[in-house]
């Protein structure tokens, strides 16, 4: 066998991601609240950026500046002063703006006019104060409310409080009883049954089967086995499911409604906004938050008359990724819009009819509707909400699957879990639907859909069972 060494040309070709083609896309998926901290940190690091709010904030100033400049010039002549024009051009009594005194030195801002919520030790604490008389009790009432969890339930143990503050079992467990009657009811209790008990007490809850029932019997509440609660506690089942009605209406977490350490709400902030004027939608992207970027006339000027090669070289690039950025940022919007306005025309009936009639929807059909790539619109739809005259959704949430239904044509998942739901908040509690039945009747208005599929749209949809739903 004959062996060589050769050199032969070939042409191929290769998609190579850039830098610049890693932003854009990276720009893409992301949504308000994240692409303003992305912004803002650019215009930290480079100086070509520049927001123009700020800019017509520091012009404004600079003319009110020489304005005062040039009114102070005018008053350094006493005789040309005409008093008359001065009260008549301040005399304006529709604004008057807070003045300052000795007792209100920070300036007023939205936060003086807004409420803040109280947390829920801060709220005991209060209730503590005026509660006990000497200072060992407010120790020890003190100590267990710095020990509540983030449901409102007592993390240790009698015994373990008494050890670590020297004193007595009984002393502290009174003290324990006068904080579980403060406000929210059922708060220092040790566990739920405990919680409960305490709520029962506090409504004038006189029926002893209730507590027996609150305290042994809440697994069989949730399985939803009342015959054998009314079997072991000799009473009618009419009974347990009406004292059970009542356990379900108590509050499990004291501390719901109250700030806790552990909270990290997150709001969510529209990316897109569709509004109905006239019978016509609009759409509206949602960037009025972000700050308008431009590119820096002064630095543009230092390249020109700058003779360091270095210095050029980086303030050249400064320059290339601002462009660049800006260019994704408009890049990311109109995609944006695109998408929103394609998903309106595929999705029109939803808008005016409801989610019954929601049409299955890929992401390759609005990719080839706009002339993308379907991971285009995978990104520019991840994580992004649009807030219609329906409702708020997230954009994923129009891309549903398809079932077949006897015409043929096709129906998506989201309006048959609509009619599932219907259907069973319209059955009978005594002798509610199961899942054959629920397929059945389904089928009988022109959608095939097998039990197993409606038993996992009814799981996805937190429902649950028929022998869980039924009432006696």
């Amino acid at each position: 066998m004959k062996m060589g060494f050769e050199l032969n040309l070939s042409q191929t070709q290769k998609l190579i991601m850039t830098p610049e083609l890693r932003q854009a896309i990276q720009i893409l998926q992301f949504n308000n609240v994240e692409l303003m901290e992305f912004i803002y940190k650019q215009l930290e690091v480079n100086p070509f950026l520049e927001s123009v709010d700020n800019k017509v904030q520091e012009s404004s100033s600079d003319e009110r500046a020489e304005y005062e400049k040039s009114d102070f010039d005018k008053s350094d002549n006493k005789d040309e002063i005409d008093w008359k024009e001065i009260t008549e051009k301040y005399d304006d009594l529709s604004y008057k703006a807070y003045e300052k005194t000795a007792d209100s030195d920070e300036k007023q801002t939205f936060e003086s006019y807004t409420s803040k919520k109280m947390s829920l030790k801060d709220h005991l604490m209060v209730q503590l104060g005026v509660s006990v008389k000497t200072n060992k009790e407010k120790r020890i009432g003190e100590f267990i409310i710095e020990s509540l969890d983030n449901k409102g339930y007592l993390g240790c143990s009698i015994q373990d409080i008494s050890l670590l503050l020297n004193e007595d079992v009984v002393e502290v467990e009174r003290v324990l009883r006068l904080i579980q009657t403060f406000d929210p009811v059922g708060v220092g209790a040790r566990n739920l049954s405990e919680c409960l008990m305490i709520q029962l007490k506090e409504k004038g809850i006189q029926d002893k089967n209730a507590y027996i029932i609150a305290e042994q019997y809440l697994e069989e509440i949730a399985t939803n086995k009342i015959q054998k609660i009314a079997k072991d506690l000799r009473i009618t089942v009419s009974r347990v499911q009406s004292i059970c009605d009542i356990i379900k209406m108590l509050e499990p977490k004291p501390s719901r409604g109250f700030i806790v350490d552990s909270d990290n709400i997150r709001y969510i902030v529209p990316d897109v906004t569709i509004e109905k004027i006239n019978g016509e939608y609009i759409i509206i992207v949602n960037d009025n938050n972000l700050p308008v970027l431009t590119i820096s006339g002064y630095y543009q000027n230092m390249i020109k008359n700058l003779d360091d090669k270095e210095a050029n070289k980086f303030l050249s690039d400064k320059l290339n990724s601002s462009m660049w950025l800006i260019k994704s940022i408009e890049q990311r919007r109109m995609t944006l819009y695109k998408v929103v306005e394609s998903i309106l025309k595929f999705q029109r009936k939803f808008f005016d009819e409801g989610k019954t009639a929601l049409k299955p929807l890929v992401l390759k059909d609005v990719a080839e509707d706009i002339g993308v790539h379907e991971s285009t619109v995978s990104r520019a739809t991840n994580g992004k909400y649009v807030q219609t005259p329906i409702g708020l959704f997230e954009l994923k949430y129009f891309f549903a699957s398809s079932l077949s239904e006897s015409d043929g044509e096709g129906i998506s998942s989201t309006s048959v879990k609509s009619q599932i739901q219907k259907l069973i908040n319209e059955e009978n509690t005594q002798k509610p639907l199961s899942d054959q039945k629920i397929a059945e009747m389904l089928s009988s208005e022109g959608i095939n859909i097998s039990r197993r599929t409606v038993a996992k749209y009814r799981d996805e949809m937190r429902i649950p069972s028929s022998s869980m739903r039924r009432r006696f």
